[in-house]
């Protein structure tokens, strides 16, 4: 827990985590502050690294992007310049999502979503499998998002 951080500080991050377009002056009524106080808080909140920016949520399958699959990696090499190599790499791809370095038999955890199966093996098979030092993949297809980030 982060001890710079008051009650009101965490109640206003809570409210732009809910809504990021609030109005300083709605936001400043839901935790009781006057609007120059709040505003003030607010920018210190970005300066200060707390509040990353401000974005807005797509909906993937209005976007025509209902695939999901979780890809587990394996790399040839995991010294720091293969790992910089693969971590810029995957950073370029559109379609990972989410992409975690992992502690376990495989050494990677992406988020990759697509249109569907047939794109998924293209990005699979083009795109992830040619990364920097890629020894091995094993593909988990989602079936249903039962929890996600909605925004």
């Amino acid at each position: 827990m982060d001890s710079e951080l008051d009650a009101l500080d965490r109640r206003i991050l809570a409210e732009l985590e809910r809504d990021g377009r609030i109005s300083v002056a709605e936001l400043s009524r839901k935790v009781n502050l006057s609007k120059t106080p709040c505003a003030a808080r607010i920018k210190r909140l970005e300066q200060s690294g707390h509040i990353l920016g401000y974005r807005a949520v797509i909906n993937p399958q209005r976007m025509g992007l209902s695939h999901v699959a979780f890809v587990e990696v394996r790399l040839s090499d995991t010294r720091k310049p293969a790992l910089e190599a693969f971590n810029k790499a995957v950073r370029a791809l559109p379609e990972v999502e989410r992409a975690h370095m992992i502690a376990s038999n495989f050494d990677y955890l992406l988020q990759v979503r697509t249109k569907d199966i047939a794109a998924y093996r293209e990005v699979l098979g083009e795109k992830i499998s040619a990364l920097p030092h890629v020894a091995h993949t094993s593909t988990h297809v989602s079936m249903e998002a039962v929890k996600e980030d909605e925004g």
